[in-house]
């Protein structure tokens, strides 16, 4: 089947379906599902957009509520993950994943579904050390600092993922997995980001945990986003007793922008026979219903139970008896079903509320999946501890300020200093710096750009801050990955490959020159055009559509150190 793999989305969910349209004619191909990495922004209302970690003058209504209030309906059945920039109290209602809008299918804080027999995964938000051991504790209205707290991920989500023994098809995450960069062109990557140097060289750039993952869950496919880049991945896996080494692809793309390369498809083999609705995967309810009494709303620090002489149970991956108990819980139906219901009234353009506060609801999908399966709605939990503790609520000034968020804390990760230096780094990026990008005149970087698509020309712009981490606060363990295929890291691991695809799985490694990021032939990628000729631009044909964003006034100005020519 067709998979249509989208960067970071940042609530343009019109010009992401366009482009897909526009794919589909111009390809004759037809898609079967899109996956989103992060930064999706599924608000509903002007409240919502009041728990979004953005500066107050880059909140934008975008076109999300149109998907949500029933106005349009998704094309493609679409499934993605939560980033550093979401409507917190929307997808906080749904911790174990549900509908945000008819054909719109939110994974969770961690969550593992099956779409035509292919097992997708995915874990969202961010990783930050000093937040990483404590529970899911937030709860709206958010202070400063749980914000920002609310996105980043916890150790009892990894944990959970851990259990999984079946093997996973597609996995995603916002941040990178840490050292995955040495898998593909790093030199390109650096010629385009040169501010991720230091974070490169030093082993610290990207998530511990979700390098982890990697390593336990060994995806076909490892789909990424958040550092609004383009690059691609090979990473071979340590053979297991007298198996096959197994071999992960690994891609990130851009954000949603006028020539940048946000969107890719590729081409998944499916099960025959398999259902065409998206379905639950037995596995990962199990785990679910095992795991279920260790979650605590608290923002003390948990570690996971251990083989240590301390813990009567540490293993809490599915037996067969447990899949089949919950095959019995859900009657034999996997289908996930669509009870996709409002929560908070849709935004109405002709009624416009900017002084709306922010409506905090439990959902009705929760609440029903709950009942079925015997689970804690551990939103529910987070609201009652709330009440009992109190908290302060957001204020608009507070927002647009700087904040430090929670004092660093040293992370599981042994060699973890987050905590030990308060030294000034140019490269350390805050929420405020990631939306106010400066422009770093005269750099401008010709080489390194990939040939799989002929860009327009356009301004060059300023390195990316959109990275919710630094050296300095969160230097986690590297975790120690297995040695790169090819030897020099500016060579491609592979070559001869079909479009519209990544490599197969059973792809062979080789040595080559080529350009393009990771040496993977891509895509043949449609490009959005801002509606503005440039020079040296390519000639658009009356087939292709001309888009013009609402705010490309905001995003003209920031546009990457990378080469549109």
């Amino acid at each position: 089947m067709k998979v249509a793999v989208e960067g970071c989305c940042h609530g343009e969910l019109d010009k992401i379906y366009e482009s897909i349209s526009y794919l589909e004619n111009k390809e004759g191909v037809k898609v079967d599902l899109l996956l989103c990495c992060g930064d999706f922004q599924a608000v509903r209302n002007e409240g919502d957009m009041k728990c979004m970690a953005v500066p107050v003058k880059y909140r934008h209504m975008q076109t999300f509520y149109k998907y949500y209030s029933g106005e349009k309906k998704a094309p493609v059945l679409t499934i993605f993950i939560g980033g550093n920039h979401e409507a917190s109290n929307h997808l906080q209602e749904l911790p174990y994943g549900g509908w945000v809008a008819p054909n719109i299918y939110y994974l969770g804080y961690a969550g593992i579904v099956r779409f035509k027999g292919v097992r997708i995964g995915g874990l969202s938000g961010i990783f930050k050390s000093h937040d990483y051991k404590k529970g899911h504790f937030e709860f709206p209205p958010y202070s400063p600092d749980s914000l920002r707290s609310v996105y980043h991920i916890r150790n009892i989500d990894v944990f959970k993922l851990k259990q999984i023994k079946m093997p996973i098809d597609i996995f995603m995450t916002h941040d990178w997995p840490r050292g995955i960069y040495y898998y593909g062109n790093t030199n390109q990557l650096l010629r385009q980001k040169k501010f991720l140097r230091q974070e490169v060289e030093s082993g610290t750039l990207g998530s511990p945990a979700a390098a982890e993952l990697l390593d336990h869950l060994q995806p076909t496919y490892w789909f990424s986003a958040h550092l609004h880049v383009k690059f691609a991945a090979l990473m071979q896996h340590e053979a297991e007793k007298n198996a096959a080494p197994k071999i992960t692809k690994f891609l990130s793309l851009d954000k949603c922008l006028p020539h940048r390369d946000f969107l890719q498809i590729v081409e998944v083999a499916d099960r025959p026979g398999s259902s065409e609705h998206l379905e639950y995967d037995p596995e990962w309810l199990a785990i679910l219903k095992a795991t279920d009494s260790l979650q605590k709303p608290s923002c003390n620090f948990w570690n996971p139970p251990q083989d240590n002489g301390l813990h009567t149970r540490w293993d809490f991956s599915a037996s067969e008896e447990a899949m089949m108990e919950v095959m019995s819980d859900l009657s034999g139906d996997l289908c996930i079903p669509e009870n996709f219901s409002l929560t908070v009234p849709a935004y109405d353009p002709s009624c416009p509320q900017p002084n709306a506060h922010p409506v905090y609801s439990t959902n009705p999908q929760t609440t029903e999946l709950c009942a079925t399966l015997g689970l804690t709605d551990i939103y529910i939990l987070a609201g009652k501890a709330y009440g009992e503790e109190g908290a302060t609520g957001v204020t608009e000034e507070e927002e647009d300020g700087d904040s430090t968020g929670s004092i660093d804390e040293p992370s599981e990760y042994p060699t973890d200093t987050s905590g030990l230096s308060s030294s000034y780094n140019p490269d350390e990026i805050t929420i405020e710096d990631e939306w106010e990008e400066e422009e770093d005149e005269g750099v401008e970087c010709t080489e390194g750009k990939g040939t799989d698509a002929v860009v327009p020309e356009g301004q060059v712009g300023s390195q990316d801050s959109d990275r919710d981490s630094s050296p300095q606060r969160e230097m986690a363990n590297r975790l120690i990955l297995p040695p790169p295929c090819s030897t020099p890291e500016s060579e491609a691991p592979l070559r001869s490959l079909r479009p519209l695809s990544l490599p197969p799985p059973s792809a062979s490694l080789s040595q080559g020159s080529s350009e393009e990021e990771g040496g993977l032939t891509p895509a043949r990628v449609p490009k959005r055009t801002s509606g503005e000729t440039t020079q040296g631009s390519a000639s658009h044909t009356g087939g292709t559509p001309q888009i013009k964003r609402r705010n490309q006034s905001i995003y003209t100005a920031v546009e990457d150190e990378e080469s549109e020519g």
